[in-house]
């Protein structure tokens, strides 16, 4: 179910909401990252993912997310279960157009996932450019954002 842009703002100024994270781990060690072309957390390196659409069950939005962040459909089932997290930032996807004042709450659902191949053609909707670190470069990079840090720290 696809919210106008007026209802989602609404919904976003009252309500959480509830977002898979993927935490991509290949077969290096290493794990990917994207810098954030859309509010929140712009301009910071962040792990794919999204949000939970209303109606839509969690296999499913798994598999759509997956495809949509990473180009390729992975199952839940594939997946390792990292825990559940919050995030609450100032400002929310709509911040630079209207409503300053909106903030935005996540209730994140965080999964690893391994990919035995290199993803090659990532798509750019939510990541300007991608880039693999390893947990060191993550926990040392400051433009890494604090919630993609806390994935690393436990």
């Amino acid at each position: 179910m696809h919210l106008s842009k007026a209802d989602f703002t609404h919904a976003i100024a009252h309500t959480p909401l509830v977002s898979i994270d993927l935490v991509v781990r290949n077969p290096q060690g290493q794990f990917l990252l994207g810098w954030r072309n859309n509010r929140p957390a712009k301009d910071h390196w962040f792990v794919p993912g999204g949000r939970v659409q209303k109606g839509e069950r969690l296999e499913d939005a798994f598999l759509r997310l997956t495809q949509e962040e990473l180009g390729q459909p992975v199952s839940m089932t594939e997946a390792s279960w990292k825990g559940v997290y919050e995030h609450f930032y100032d400002d929310f996807v709509f911040s630079d157009e209207s409503h300053q004042d909106v903030s935005t709450h996540y209730v994140v659902l965080a999964f690893e996932i391994a990919l035995s191949e290199a993803t090659e053609s990532l798509p750019k909707t939510q990541h300007a450019q991608y880039r693999w670190m390893s947990t060191n470069d993550i926990l040392k990079n400051s433009q890494v954002h604090e919630y993609t840090r806390a994935y690393f720290t436990q």
